[in-house]
């Protein structure tokens, strides 16, 4: 399972930063559902995009840094239910868009599971079992 997940964050970070390169040499206009999102955001957005692939790859070089990789992926997953939800206010009639961000979403969701939500289930787990073998 560890594999996968970091597999998984490469290949988001690498995702997140061509992501947030492409916000950078495009308009948020260029996308209609997203007309809403005011430029100085569009280009925050790159700037959190960038900073988060670099926490999804930084637990590889220092353990003390493992809470940023499921911090980093749901702010990314943050953002792809912004854009989700921009394009329903929309109406736009191509939904597209949306269920890749939505895709995307669900990656991120699996990594921030993976990385704190299989951790926890293990110490309630260790912790029942060791409070019942106490009585």
């Amino acid at each position: 399972m560890n594999i996968l997940l970091w597999v998984l964050q490469i290949l988001l970070a690498l995702h997140t930063v061509m992501g947030a390169v492409w916000k950078f040499s495009n308009s948020e206009q260029t996308l209609p559902s997203l007309k809403a999102i005011p430029h100085g955001v569009w280009l925050a957005l790159s700037g959190l995009e960038l900073l988060c692939a670099v926490a999804l790859i930084l637990p590889a070089f220092s353990t003390r840094l493992a809470i940023l990789a499921p911090i980093a992926a749901g702010c990314i997953a943050a953002v792809m239910l912004l854009f989700c939800a921009l394009h329903l206010y929309s109406r736009e009639a191509n939904h597209g868009e949306m269920i890749y961000w939505l895709v995307v979403a669900a990656v991120c969701i699996f990594i921030v599971y993976g990385r704190i939500g299989a951790e926890a289930f293990l110490r309630v787990r260790t912790y029942l079992i060791h409070h019942m073998n106490r009585e």
